[in-house]
Formats: C-alpha cells, structure tokens, sequence
C-alpha cells in the first residue's frame, strides 16, 4: 500500500507528515509506521511513533488494523534500542 492509502485526513499534522507536505527528523519508517522527533521535546529524546492510517482514537481501530497497530508497537522498540 502506499503512503496515500494511510494518510487521510487534510488537517491532520501527522498525516501531512507522513505525506511529506510538513518535514520531519525520520528515526523510522516502514510501509505502515513513521517515527520521527518531536518538534517540542519535553525530554532529551522524544520521538513519535505513529501509524500512517489516520486514527483519531484507538477505539476505531479493528481487526483490520491489527497488523499495523502491531508495526506501531514494534517500531517502539526499535526506536527505543
């Protein structure tokens, strides 16, 4: 899938992100998750993992997303290391 099937919403920060119409500092990034530095950190290192679906609230992810939320999931880890 490409980044256009994800990223729905037009006035969503992250989807513009993760469209490329805002930059960003890229830790990750695979077919289904972006991880990039916050633009405030409140840490010395603060970094967003996000999925590249657009979702407003994790209760309207479903059966469907599992695969992605499972790349989230992993991406932190790796962000993390």
């Amino acid at each position: 899938m490409s980044t256009t099937d994800y990223a729905a919403s037009i006035n969503c920060i992250f989807c513009k992100i993760i469209v490329g119409d805002l930059p960003c500092n890229k830790v990750y990034e695979t077919d289904l998750v972006l991880a990039f530095e916050d633009i405030n950190p409140i840490a010395p290192v603060h970094v967003l993992v996000v999925p590249k679906k657009h979702i407003v609230q994790l209760d309207e992810c479903n059966a469907d997303d599992m695969q992605m939320m499972g790349a989230v999931m992993l991406a932190a880890g790796e962000v993390a290391k």
